[in-house]
């Protein structure tokens, strides 16, 4: 019997996949929204689905291989939904996420996102064979099965204690806050230090490795120890109202309202400048992924394909493409009420979905999912869309910006969906897989993702408040929501919004001069590169945020050091494997129990309502021990030499 007549699309397969989609979304929504980042989470499924199906009865490869499939379309569909949809509520254009909204953009995105990335498989993983690092190595642990019990117990173990870690942080027991920083004036400069405690922060740096862990303290850097004290020291005299505001106040507060007030709009210049970076340097890789994707489709269309060579029959893509596309024609008609305007947003969401499905598959296959740039391909199609739409409607309308965000948001679940899809794909192209089965199931986890986002999103506003929404200033950290708030930022700069233009040019140079450097790196031949994109989430967000990220990247290098070092991906996979999964599971963990804790503080409407007594707050060191702690432990576990 062939690999590719082996159970693959078994109904305890859709149903395990499902569930772990859904758990997978929940906690990206969290993650995204804290931290401006989301990750990869292929393995995990495909340790976790291991384990299960063996209490099951024992599942095979192929089985394993549809479960991670449906099952990472969750982190897709929330990252595609979080970098874009609640900048409908920092506009002010919803007080909270419409359910039939929400589904409709990520559902048909996600679907949309499927069907363009069809015709791209062959093409990219055939014909070009890119390395897809994150499908290389799911494939390493569908083949090798290593102990998944072990490796259950490891993601058990993680999630635990990072459950554990924000349970008795300053939203749950308050045992210790979120954040130890300390800050002090040096003459009319701000000198601040501090460190986020969040045990999900260590784990996705150490994920993301050291590379980008420097690249985002950088970025911090920039923005908080650099930026900041000039800004305070030479310009706060020229911004009278800001001037007064601080009148009294710490050294901290004053560090968070300059930032707040013109600093982190640093970090919008370089990001917009690096979202159009994105596009000039992949042109030609682009056109030339389209040009053998449809030569690929036609040579195939007529022959008899084997069963590993499968895809979804271009007929039903056809038809697909047009059902999925109306009801947002419709949408969008409900949105602008003028067929002039709805029909251009619809061919604009048509054409840039299909391209930037495209470049995300194509930047997922060279650099993976989890560095892939789809915010930056975001912002391109927002700006984009609303200078056509300042065409359209004027400079002056009230739902441009509104309109020009629905456009990028299905763009932008399709892009996210589409690198997800490839990644996928690489995997079951190495183990035997049939491939419309795959996409089939990604397309099922999709839609099965979109239908919890807005009770999550909701739920997430509710307890914490998102940063830049009306209201927001009620809550003491509430979720920055970095590239929402951008998203926001740029759509209403257009429309008439007031925004300091010459805060964001100066980050559009420095975000120009980070570019020519990493394009020096880049032509000398450097391992170390300075992908814009990270370096500007870095200025745009608190650096206490950074500092985890870095030290988990650091960790991530020591535990290489100690192992041996990679010599290629696949050696790079086998190392960490252990270490990513127990990085893995503190984020999932601590996702989780913030979601949790969010219902008790939706329901009672009292923030403090899990907090113990004054007497039990211990202050920042215990929080400071407590990572350290779990620090060691990541470390411990990523160099055991025992089968994870």
């Amino acid at each position: 019997m062939s690999t590719a007549a082996a159970p693959q699309l078994t109904v305890r397969a859709v149903i395990l996949s499902i569930v772990l989609a859904v758990i997978l979304a929940a906690a990206n929504t969290y993650l995204g929204l804290f931290a401006g980042m989301t990750i990869a989470s292929a393995i995990p499924a495909a340790v976790v689905s291991m384990g299960v199906l063996r209490l099951l009865g024992g599942g095979g490869i192929l089985e394993n291989n549809i479960v991670q499939t449906g099952a990472s379309a969750g982190s897709s569909i929330a990252s595609g939904v979080i970098f874009t949809i609640p900048a409908l509520v920092i506009l002010g254009y919803w007080d909270a996420f419409k359910y039939s909204w929400v589904l409709a953009i990520a559902g048909l995105g996600g679907l949309l996102g499927v069907i363009f990335s069809v015709p791209l498989r062959r093409s990219l993983i055939v014909d070009q064979g890119l390395a897809f690092p994150e499908g290389k190595a799911a494939a390493e642990v569908l083949k090798t099965g290593e102990n998944p019990g072990q490796g259950i117990r490891t993601l058990g173990v993680a999630a635990t204690l990072g459950g554990l870690a924000k349970l008795g942080a300053e939203s749950g027991l308050r045992l210790f806050p979120d954040a130890a920083a300390s800050a002090a004036w040096v003459g009319k400069g701000i000198a601040y230090v501090g460190t986020n405690l969040s045990p999900a922060l260590l784990g996705v740096g150490y994920i993301v490795g050291l590379n980008i862990g420097i690249v985002v303290l950088l970025g911090g850097i920039i923005g908080w120890n650099v930026a900041i004290p000039i800004y305070s020291a030479f310009f706060l005299d020229s911004d009278p109202a800001l001037a007064a505001r601080l009148a009294g106040a710490s050294a901290a507060e004053a560090a968070g309202a300059i930032w707040s007030a013109q600093i982190r709009y640093l970090g919008v210049g370089a990001m917009l400048i690096g979202g159009i970076w994105t596009l000039i340097s992949l042109r030609k890789s682009l056109f030339s992924g389209i040009r053998s994707g449809f030569a690929a489709t036609r040579a195939g269309a007529d022959g008899i394909v084997a069963e590993t060579e499968r895809d979804i029959p271009m007929k039903l893509i056809a038809i697909g493409l047009v059902v999925f596309t109306l009801p947002l024609l419709a949408l969008y008609q409900n949105i602008v009420g003028q067929w002039s305007a709805s029909v251009p947003m619809t061919i604009i969401m048509i054409v840039a979905g299909f391209l930037f499905v495209s470049v995300s598959a194509y930047m997922a296959g060279l650099v993976g999912s989890s560095n892939n740039p789809v915010s930056g391909i975001t912002i391109s199609t927002i700006l984009f869309a609303a200078i056509v739409l300042v065409v359209l409607l004027g400079r002056e309308s009230s739902i441009g910006a509104v309109a020009a965000i629905m456009i990028g948001a299905v763009v932008c679940c399709a892009a996210c969906i589409g690198g997800d899809n490839l990644q996928d794909l690489k995997a079951g192209h190495i183990v035997g897989a049939t491939p419309w089965k795959q996409q089939v199931m990604l397309a099922i986890g999709a839609v099965s993702s979109a239908l919890i986002m807005a009770p999550i999103l909701n739920l997430l506003m509710t307890a914490y408040g998102v940063a830049g929404a009306p209201g927001s200033e009620a809550f003491p950290r509430p979720l920055p929501a970095p590239q929402a708030n951008l998203m926001a930022s740029v759509a209403k700069g257009i429309f008439g919004g007031q925004l300091p233009w010459n805060t964001i040019g100066v980050g559009a140079a420095i975000g120009a001069v980070i570019i020519a450097v990493d394009s020096w790196l880049k032509a000398t031949g450097k391992k170390f590169r300075i992908p814009v994109l990270a370096c500007a989430i870095g200025i745009y967000l608190p650096i206490e945020l950074m500092v985890p990220i870095f030290l988990g990247g650091l960790l991530s290098h020591i535990v290489e050091r100690r192992l041996g070092g990679a010599k290629n991906e696949e050696e790079h996979g086998r190392i960490h494997r252990k270490g990513m999964l127990f990085a893995a599971g503190l984020i999932t963990g601590e996702a989780l129990m913030g979601i949790f804790i969010a219902i008790p503080i939706v329901v009672t409407e009292n923030k403090d309502v899990l907090a113990l007594p004054a007497s039990l707050h211990f202050g920042g060191w215990l929080g400071l021990a407590l990572l350290a702690f779990i620090a060691w432990l990541l470390y411990r576990y990523a160099i055991r030499r025992d089968p994870a």
